[in-house]
């Protein structure tokens, strides 16, 4: 697939979630699985974490940022698509990595939900001791 020289992507999981990123030079409209991001998310914090990378490079008006976003829930989607948007605008200036860095936007949180276990009610959780 050719990618316009112009357009930047990123990838971004966490969780169960994969955010894939389009950015571009543009006037700052942000679209997530064809929807507005504020339309997208449930409650302004997700959107605001997702949208945290523009906010610590002071692009937020100069780029526009196409996501696609599936699998996992709200959590896991801002923050797949917050590292998709920070690895993205690092392809798009490579200066900005000191302050992205600084803001611990370029590190995947590697948190999965952990197995239920074979004769055990949960992940961690253990059936109730009996002595007799």
């Amino acid at each position: 697939m050719s990618v316009d020289s112009n357009i930047f992507l990123g990838t971004g999981r966490r969780k169960t979630s994969v955010a894939r990123i389009r950015l571009k030079e543009g006037t700052g409209k942000i679209l997530v699985n064809g929807k507005d991001s504020d339309d997208f998310f449930s409650h302004e914090n997700f959107s605001r974490i997702a949208l945290q990378p523009l906010a610590a490079s002071e692009l937020k008006d100069k780029v526009d940022v196409v996501a696609k976003v599936q699998g996992g829930g709200n959590s896991g989607q801002a923050g797949a698509i917050s590292l998709g948007i920070a690895r993205a605008l690092l392809k798009l200036d490579g200066e900005l990595r000191s302050p992205l860095k600084q803001a611990g936007l370029l590190m995947r949180d590697p948190r999965m939900k952990e197995r239920k276990k074979a004769g055990q009610p949960g992940a961690r959780k253990k059936f109730q001791f009996s002595k007799r």
